[in-house]
């Protein structure tokens, strides 16, 4: 940011709070993550400031110390000593009688701009609880760190809402969390009682590292900005045997597998969704999750104009290559009683299992998709619109 230029996000509103009702007692949705430019947990800064009762931890846990998809326990936080309820465990709502201890729920949870990320579900869930409970929602609100100009991936069919991904938005939706609150809202007909508190200065056009904030790790496996934005695309190789990273000091970088033959997947990728970025080869060996202890041989995929990368489409055409040329491949099955595959909750329709799948026909129907989506979210913008140069792939 230019010198002279304010901004701040809702946390450090002066009045973000302030229309609270004296005494109100407080409920706190959020994670270590959240914090202020100085690095001050939201937790801190709401526990010195009003009367806050209760917290609510997402996946990973309030600490963010817990990794994914591993079930997480209510408990007692040891810096504040109030209740945490966790929402990804026994309960993924809160319940009525939780809520019946607060006036007010606030949240301030980051995301990092993919409708696969569990904290989006979990917000949809507590503004329906809030909403059966007749009771108030806060939302602090934080920056999509992918900025909030383009939008692409496919839009989630509803017969495919899950956990990671729970309404009709697509892979990449250029929605801060504030504004995706408002729009799901109004979408889903949830009814919650929504006030957003507004950053101010926020541009649509910048990335995280061009603001004054620090990335701490919303998750454990995304350490930075780089991982968050290809985390877009290649999140999809969870629901294959293919390694998406975890394991690795370079989670949703680091794609491959012990079969996987390189120069065969290179040789069938269509190189007009390449732009913005470039695929080494690469040999790696994870040391936790698929292919734990193996040498897998794959790629890294390097960034070198972010603003040009399409990480949908990039892995899309990636998967796409590695479908077609190594016989070892597949696609995870559902798990033991469940009737959906993964993949197809990921991308929110079964188009990429399809055996007459066709690359360039998905990508022009995801194209579609986006460009309906960019419109249908106006009415829940909070920041001005930026002029784009590419209407297929960015919000018109």
């Amino acid at each position: 940011m230019s010198r002279g230029e304010h901004f701040s996000i809702g946390l450090e509103n002066p009045d973000a709070l302030a229309d609270l009702p004296r005494g109100a007692r407080v409920g706190l949705l959020t994670n270590d993550a959240a914090t202020t430019s100085r690095l001050v947990p939201a937790v801190d800064v709401l526990f010195r400031s009003v009367r806050l009762c209760v917290l609510f931890g997402p996946e990973h846990g309030i600490r963010g110390d817990v990794q994914a998809g591993e079930s997480v326990g209510s408990s007692v936080d040891l810096r504040t000593g109030l209740p945490v309820y966790s929402l990804y465990g026994e309960y993924r709502s809160p319940t009525p009688e939780q809520l019946s201890q607060i006036d007010v729920l606030v949240a301030d949870l980051p995301d990092v701009g993919s409708r696969y990320y569990t904290y989006l579900s979990t917000l949809g869930h507590v503004m329906e609880s809030c909403a059966a409970a007749r009771l108030p929602l806060v939302v602090l609100d934080r920056p999509n760190p992918l900025g909030g100009t383009v939008v692409e991936g496919s839009v989630l069919r509803p017969q495919f809402a899950s956990f990671v991904g729970r309404y009709p938005v697509p892979a990449r939706h250029g929605l801060t969390v504030g504004e995706y609150a408002r729009f799901v809202n109004e979408a889903a007909g949830i009814g919650c009682d929504l006030r957003v508190v507004p950053m101010s200065g926020w541009n649509r056009t910048r990335y995280f590292d061009e603001l004054p904030l620090h990335w701490v790790m919303p998750s454990p496996n995304l350490p930075t900005l780089t991982s968050a934005l290809l985390y877009v695309g290649t999140c999809l190789f969870e629901g294959t045997n293919v390694s998406e990273g975890r394991g690795t000091t370079r989670p949703f970088e680091l794609i491959g597998a012990p079969w996987l033959d390189p120069d065969r997947v290179l040789a069938a990728m269509d190189p007009g969704v390449m732009d913005g970025t470039l695929l080494r080869e690469c040999r790696f060996r994870p040391v936790a999750s698929k292919h734990a202890g193996e040498l897998c041989a794959g790629f890294q995929i390097h960034v070198n104009d972010r603003t040009r990368l399409r990480p949908y489409r990039v892995a899309v055409a990636l998967l796409d290559a590695i479908r077609r040329t190594c016989s070892d491949f597949r696609f995870l099955p559902p798990p033991t009683g469940g009737r959906r595959y993964f993949i197809d909750l990921l991308s929110g329709d079964d188009a990429l299992r399809d055996p007459d799948f066709e690359l360039g026909a998905y990508l022009r129907r995801c194209d579609q998709e986006s460009v309906a989506f960019a419109a249908s979210r106006r009415g829940a913008l909070l920041y001005p619109e930026e002029v784009v140069r590419d209407p297929s792939t960015t919000a018109p």
